[in-house]
């Protein structure tokens, strides 16, 4: 998993649903470095965290993950 990647999806989401990053690591609770950690101290994040994220857009994980360009959940 590239954490860069799994940023800039996480970031396009947020700009085509028109939310601020600080909206979303609000709402999920979140930290404030989140994005950031994942940039530039390439710390992964736990299952917990994506599958929030994920819940939160109504998206797949594997999505976030980048293992698919398919964003929808698989019900």
């Amino acid at each position: 998993m590239q954490n860069a990647q799994i940023s800039t999806i996480i970031k396009t989401l947020c700009k085509f649903k028109g939310i601020t990053i600080s909206t979303l690591l609000s709402d999920c609770n979140l930290t404030k470095s989140f994005i950031y950690d994942l940039e530039k101290r390439a710390t992964s994040p736990s299952c917990d965290k994506i599958s929030r994220i994920a819940d939160y857009f109504n998206c797949s994980v594997d999505y976030l993950l980048g293992r698919t360009d398919n964003p929808e959940v698989n019900k």
